[in-house]
Protein backbone atom coordinates (compact mmCIF):
# COMPACT_ATOMS: atom_id res chain seq x y z
CA UNK A 1 0.00 0.00 0.00
CA UNK A 2 3.01 2.12 0.85
CA UNK A 3 4.34 1.98 -2.70
CA UNK A 4 0.52 2.32 -4.24
CA UNK A 5 0.42 5.71 -2.54
CA UNK A 6 3.88 6.99 -3.14
CA UNK A 7 3.22 7.20 -6.81
CA UNK A 8 2.99 10.87 -8.15
CA UNK A 9 2.38 10.10 -11.89
CA UNK A 10 0.07 7.13 -13.25
CA UNK A 11 -0.20 7.25 -16.77
CA UNK A 12 -3.56 6.44 -18.09
CA UNK A 13 -1.81 4.56 -21.22
CA UNK A 14 -3.10 4.27 -24.80
CA UNK A 15 -3.99 0.73 -26.30
CA UNK A 16 -2.90 0.91 -30.23
CA UNK A 17 -4.21 -0.95 -32.69
CA UNK A 18 -2.47 -2.68 -35.96
CA UNK A 19 -3.98 -3.34 -39.55
CA UNK A 20 -6.85 -5.49 -38.64
CA UNK A 21 -7.73 -3.44 -35.78
CA UNK A 22 -6.66 -5.42 -33.29
CA UNK A 23 -4.33 -4.71 -29.57
CA UNK A 24 -0.47 -4.14 -31.36
CA UNK A 25 1.53 -5.03 -28.32
CA UNK A 26 4.70 -4.53 -29.97
CA UNK A 27 3.69 -0.67 -30.27
CA UNK A 28 2.27 -0.58 -26.80
CA UNK A 29 5.47 -2.00 -25.27
CA UNK A 30 7.41 0.94 -26.75
CA UNK A 31 4.91 3.28 -25.38
CA UNK A 32 5.33 2.00 -22.15
CA UNK A 33 9.55 1.63 -22.31
CA UNK A 34 8.97 5.41 -23.12
CA UNK A 35 6.62 6.10 -19.77
CA UNK A 36 9.48 4.42 -18.16
CA UNK A 37 12.16 6.20 -19.74
CA UNK A 38 10.41 9.21 -18.61
CA UNK A 39 10.25 8.41 -14.54
CA UNK A 40 6.43 7.39 -14.59
CA UNK A 41 5.65 5.52 -11.31
CA UNK A 42 2.74 3.67 -12.73
CA UNK A 43 -0.11 2.90 -15.67
CA UNK A 44 -3.36 2.60 -15.80
CA UNK A 45 -4.24 -0.56 -18.07
CA UNK A 46 -7.40 -0.31 -19.92
CA UNK A 47 -8.66 2.66 -18.38
CA UNK A 48 -11.05 5.30 -20.63
CA UNK A 49 -7.80 6.45 -22.04
CA UNK A 50 -7.01 2.79 -23.23
CA UNK A 51 -10.72 2.07 -24.04
CA UNK A 52 -10.98 -1.03 -21.80
CA UNK A 53 -14.65 -0.42 -23.37
CA UNK A 54 -14.00 -0.58 -26.31
CA UNK A 55 -12.36 -3.65 -25.29
CA UNK A 56 -13.43 -7.51 -24.98
CA UNK A 57 -12.75 -8.78 -21.13
CA UNK A 58 -10.62 -11.20 -22.73
CA UNK A 59 -8.24 -8.52 -24.29
CA UNK A 60 -8.75 -6.51 -21.02
CA UNK A 61 -7.29 -9.17 -19.32
CA UNK A 62 -5.12 -10.28 -21.61
CA UNK A 63 -3.09 -6.63 -21.60
CA UNK A 64 -3.43 -6.33 -18.14
CA UNK A 65 -1.65 -9.90 -17.50
CA UNK A 66 0.82 -8.90 -20.79
CA UNK A 67 1.53 -5.56 -18.45
CA UNK A 68 1.84 -7.17 -15.39
CA UNK A 69 4.25 -9.76 -16.76
CA UNK A 70 6.55 -7.38 -18.77
CA UNK A 71 6.77 -4.22 -16.34
CA UNK A 72 5.44 -5.06 -12.87
CA UNK A 73 9.23 -5.14 -11.54
CA UNK A 74 9.83 -1.39 -13.10
CA UNK A 75 5.81 -0.15 -13.08
CA UNK A 76 2.75 0.08 -10.51
CA UNK A 77 0.53 -2.28 -12.78
CA UNK A 78 -3.01 -0.74 -12.19
CA UNK A 79 -5.97 -2.55 -14.39
CA UNK A 80 -9.15 -0.64 -14.39
CA UNK A 81 -11.57 -3.59 -13.97
CA UNK A 82 -14.79 -1.12 -13.12
CA UNK A 83 -17.89 -2.00 -14.76
CA UNK A 84 -21.31 -0.71 -13.90
CA UNK A 85 -22.28 -4.44 -13.38
CA UNK A 86 -21.17 -5.53 -9.78
CA UNK A 87 -20.62 -9.08 -10.40
CA UNK A 88 -18.29 -8.60 -13.71
CA UNK A 89 -16.28 -5.67 -12.20
CA UNK A 90 -15.84 -8.37 -9.24
CA UNK A 91 -14.88 -11.24 -11.30
CA UNK A 92 -12.93 -9.22 -13.46
CA UNK A 93 -11.11 -7.69 -10.58
CA UNK A 94 -10.28 -10.92 -9.23
CA UNK A 95 -8.99 -12.42 -11.97
CA UNK A 96 -6.88 -9.22 -12.34
CA UNK A 97 -5.18 -9.63 -9.57
CA UNK A 98 -4.52 -13.54 -10.25
CA UNK A 99 -2.59 -11.85 -13.36
CA UNK A 100 -0.35 -9.77 -11.27
CA UNK A 101 -1.89 -6.40 -11.49
CA UNK A 102 -0.59 -4.62 -7.92
CA UNK A 103 -4.00 -2.53 -7.88
CA UNK A 104 -7.57 -1.99 -9.53
CA UNK A 105 -9.31 1.37 -10.63
CA UNK A 106 -13.31 0.65 -9.88
CA UNK A 107 -15.71 3.09 -10.86
CA UNK A 108 -19.18 3.46 -9.69
CA UNK A 109 -21.72 2.04 -11.08
CA UNK A 110 -22.63 4.53 -14.84
CA UNK A 111 -25.69 4.49 -17.11
CA UNK A 112 -27.49 2.29 -14.86
CA UNK A 113 -26.94 4.35 -11.88
CA UNK A 114 -27.75 3.43 -8.61
CA UNK A 115 -28.44 4.59 -4.74
CA UNK A 116 -26.05 5.92 -2.79
CA UNK A 117 -26.75 2.89 -0.25
CA UNK A 118 -26.02 0.51 -3.59
CA UNK A 119 -22.94 2.23 -4.79
CA UNK A 120 -21.52 1.45 -1.19
CA UNK A 121 -22.22 -1.66 -1.43
CA UNK A 122 -20.86 -2.11 -4.80
CA UNK A 123 -17.52 -0.12 -3.95
CA UNK A 124 -17.57 -2.38 -0.90
CA UNK A 125 -17.79 -5.66 -2.81
CA UNK A 126 -14.93 -4.83 -5.41
CA UNK A 127 -12.79 -3.46 -2.35
CA UNK A 128 -12.81 -6.41 -0.64
CA UNK A 129 -10.58 -8.78 -3.23
CA UNK A 130 -7.78 -6.26 -3.67
CA UNK A 131 -6.32 -2.46 -3.02
CA UNK A 132 -8.25 -0.28 -5.67
CA UNK A 133 -8.17 3.55 -6.43
CA UNK A 134 -11.71 4.76 -6.62
CA UNK A 135 -12.78 7.01 -9.58
CA UNK A 136 -14.72 10.35 -9.09
CA UNK A 137 -15.62 11.12 -12.37
CA UNK A 138 -19.31 12.50 -12.69
CA UNK A 139 -19.22 13.94 -15.97
CA UNK A 140 -18.96 10.51 -17.30
CA UNK A 141 -21.34 8.70 -14.99
CA UNK A 142 -23.61 11.28 -14.24
CA UNK A 143 -22.93 10.57 -10.29
CA UNK A 144 -21.16 12.38 -8.05
CA UNK A 145 -18.89 10.22 -5.49
CA UNK A 146 -19.98 13.10 -2.89
CA UNK A 147 -18.08 12.53 0.87
CA UNK A 148 -20.82 11.01 2.68
CA UNK A 149 -20.09 8.27 0.00
CA UNK A 150 -16.52 8.54 -0.01
CA UNK A 151 -16.21 8.87 3.63
CA UNK A 152 -17.08 5.59 4.86
CA UNK A 153 -15.03 3.52 2.27
CA UNK A 154 -11.88 5.19 3.21
CA UNK A 155 -11.48 3.18 6.14
CA UNK A 156 -11.04 -0.20 4.48
CA UNK A 157 -7.86 -1.54 4.45
CA UNK A 158 -8.08 -2.00 0.44
CA UNK A 159 -8.84 1.84 -0.13
CA UNK A 160 -6.08 3.54 -1.54
CA UNK A 161 -7.52 6.70 -2.84
CA UNK A 162 -9.28 8.67 -5.28
CA UNK A 163 -8.63 9.38 -8.64
CA UNK A 164 -11.12 12.88 -8.25
CA UNK A 165 -12.08 15.17 -10.99
CA UNK A 166 -14.27 17.49 -8.80
CA UNK A 167 -11.71 19.92 -8.61
CA UNK A 168 -8.84 20.89 -6.22
CA UNK A 169 -11.11 21.95 -3.40
CA UNK A 170 -12.24 18.30 -2.98
CA UNK A 171 -8.83 17.31 -3.21
CA UNK A 172 -8.18 19.76 -0.29
CA UNK A 173 -10.81 18.79 2.00
CA UNK A 174 -9.83 14.60 1.78
CA UNK A 175 -6.11 15.15 2.27
CA UNK A 176 -6.45 16.78 5.38
CA UNK A 177 -8.58 14.04 6.20
CA UNK A 178 -5.57 11.92 5.33
CA UNK A 179 -7.96 10.76 2.57
CA UNK A 180 -5.51 10.10 -1.00
CA UNK A 181 -6.21 11.56 -3.71
CA UNK A 182 -4.87 11.90 -7.45
CA UNK A 183 -6.13 14.57 -9.88
CA UNK A 184 -7.94 13.48 -12.46
CA UNK A 185 -8.09 16.81 -14.51
CA UNK A 186 -4.62 17.49 -15.99
CA UNK A 187 -4.68 21.35 -16.27
CA UNK A 188 -5.72 21.09 -12.76
CA UNK A 189 -2.96 18.89 -11.36
CA UNK A 190 0.25 21.33 -11.18
CA UNK A 191 -1.85 23.19 -8.56
CA UNK A 192 -3.69 20.19 -7.19
CA UNK A 193 -0.36 18.80 -6.07
CA UNK A 194 1.43 22.05 -4.74
CA UNK A 195 -1.03 23.64 -3.61
CA UNK A 196 -3.76 21.74 -2.49
CA UNK A 197 -1.65 18.45 -1.04
CA UNK A 198 -2.63 15.85 -3.99
CA UNK A 199 -0.84 13.15 -3.61
CA UNK A 200 -0.24 13.61 -7.40
CA UNK A 201 -2.42 12.85 -11.15
CA UNK A 202 -3.28 10.09 -12.85
CA UNK A 203 -3.09 11.56 -16.22
CA UNK A 204 -3.90 11.41 -20.15
CA UNK A 205 -1.30 14.53 -21.12
CA UNK A 206 1.60 12.02 -19.70
CA UNK A 207 1.03 9.70 -22.83
CA UNK A 208 2.58 12.72 -24.97
CA UNK A 209 5.36 14.51 -22.86
CA UNK A 210 5.89 12.26 -20.10
CA UNK A 211 8.72 14.02 -19.08
CA UNK A 212 7.59 16.92 -18.93
CA UNK A 213 4.63 15.73 -16.35
CA UNK A 214 7.25 14.17 -14.21
CA UNK A 215 8.59 17.83 -13.80
CA UNK A 216 5.08 18.77 -13.05
CA UNK A 217 4.88 16.46 -10.21
CA UNK A 218 8.26 16.83 -8.48
CA UNK A 219 9.04 20.72 -8.70
CA UNK A 220 6.89 24.12 -7.91
CA UNK A 221 7.63 25.37 -12.15
CA UNK A 222 4.53 27.75 -12.24
CA UNK A 223 6.07 28.37 -15.92
CA UNK A 224 5.84 25.12 -17.31
CA UNK A 225 2.61 24.82 -16.12
CA UNK A 226 2.05 27.59 -17.60
CA UNK A 227 3.30 26.96 -20.99
CA UNK A 228 1.71 23.63 -21.09
CA UNK A 229 -1.84 24.93 -19.99
CA UNK A 230 -2.71 25.06 -23.69
CA UNK A 231 -1.92 21.92 -24.83
CA UNK A 232 -3.67 20.18 -21.68
CA UNK A 233 -7.08 21.67 -22.87
CA UNK A 234 -6.49 21.18 -26.58
CA UNK A 235 -6.44 17.19 -25.27
CA UNK A 236 -10.16 17.50 -23.83
CA UNK A 237 -11.09 20.00 -26.90
CA UNK A 238 -13.55 16.15 -27.92
CA UNK A 239 -14.26 13.62 -25.45
CA UNK A 240 -10.88 11.87 -24.72
CA UNK A 241 -9.34 9.82 -25.76
CA UNK A 242 -9.87 10.94 -28.96
CA UNK A 243 -7.45 13.71 -29.13
CA UNK A 244 -5.07 11.64 -27.77
CA UNK A 245 -4.96 9.38 -30.24
CA UNK A 246 -4.58 11.81 -32.72
CA UNK A 247 -1.51 13.45 -31.65
CA UNK A 248 0.25 10.02 -31.14
CA UNK A 249 -0.56 9.35 -34.40
CA UNK A 250 0.10 12.84 -35.46
CA UNK A 251 4.33 12.01 -33.78
CA UNK A 252 4.29 9.04 -35.67
CA UNK A 253 4.58 6.84 -32.16
CA UNK A 254 1.31 4.59 -33.12
CA UNK A 255 -0.78 3.79 -35.96
CA UNK A 256 -3.32 5.87 -37.41
CA UNK A 257 -5.67 3.10 -36.93
CA UNK A 258 -9.56 4.34 -34.72
CA UNK A 259 -11.43 1.98 -33.14
CA UNK A 260 -15.33 3.12 -33.91
CA UNK A 261 -16.83 5.13 -32.38
CA UNK A 262 -13.93 7.13 -32.09
CA UNK A 263 -12.82 9.09 -35.12
CA UNK A 264 -9.66 11.40 -35.24
CA UNK A 265 -9.97 15.15 -34.70
CA UNK A 266 -10.75 17.39 -38.14
CA UNK A 267 -8.18 19.30 -39.29
CA UNK A 268 -8.70 23.13 -37.85
CA UNK A 269 -8.51 20.45 -34.52
CA UNK A 270 -5.18 19.24 -35.76
CA UNK A 271 -3.99 22.37 -36.95
CA UNK A 272 -4.24 23.60 -33.39
CA UNK A 273 -2.72 20.68 -32.06
CA UNK A 274 0.30 20.92 -34.58
CA UNK A 275 0.81 24.45 -33.60
CA UNK A 276 1.44 23.28 -29.76
CA UNK A 277 3.52 20.38 -30.50
CA UNK A 278 5.82 21.89 -32.73
CA UNK A 279 6.50 24.27 -29.72
CA UNK A 280 7.75 21.76 -28.04
CA UNK A 281 11.16 20.00 -27.93
CA UNK A 282 11.30 17.01 -30.32
CA UNK A 283 12.93 15.06 -27.69
CA UNK A 284 10.55 15.62 -24.91
CA UNK A 285 7.52 14.46 -27.55
CA UNK A 286 6.85 10.49 -27.51
CA UNK A 287 6.79 10.22 -31.52
CA UNK A 288 9.80 10.84 -33.76
CA UNK A 289 7.76 14.03 -35.71
CA UNK A 290 4.74 16.10 -35.52
CA UNK A 291 2.48 16.46 -38.74
CA UNK A 292 -0.70 17.39 -39.58
CA UNK A 293 -1.98 14.43 -41.70
CA UNK A 294 -4.55 14.14 -44.36
CA UNK A 295 -8.03 13.08 -43.60
CA UNK A 296 -7.30 9.64 -45.58
CA UNK A 297 -4.67 8.79 -43.83
CA UNK A 298 -6.71 7.14 -40.50
CA UNK A 299 -8.16 4.00 -40.61
CA UNK A 300 -11.64 3.17 -39.02
CA UNK A 301 -11.75 -0.76 -37.25
CA UNK A 302 -15.06 -1.92 -35.52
Amino acid sequence: MKRLKSASLITAIKTPYNQDGNIDIATYDKLVEQQISAGVDGIVVGGTTGEGHLLNWEEHLMLIGHSANKFSDRLIIVGNTGSNNTREAVNATEKGFALGMDAALQINPYYGRTSKAGVIDHFTRVLAVGPAFIYNVPGRTGQDLTPDIIEPLASHENFIGVKECGGNERISFYEKQGIACWSGNDDECFDGRHQFGSHGVISVTSNIIPGLMRTLMDKNDAALNNELQDLMKWLFCEPNPIAINTALMMTNAVDKIFRVPYHALNLEQRQQGYELMSKLDINDIVGDSVSLLDDSDFIYKI
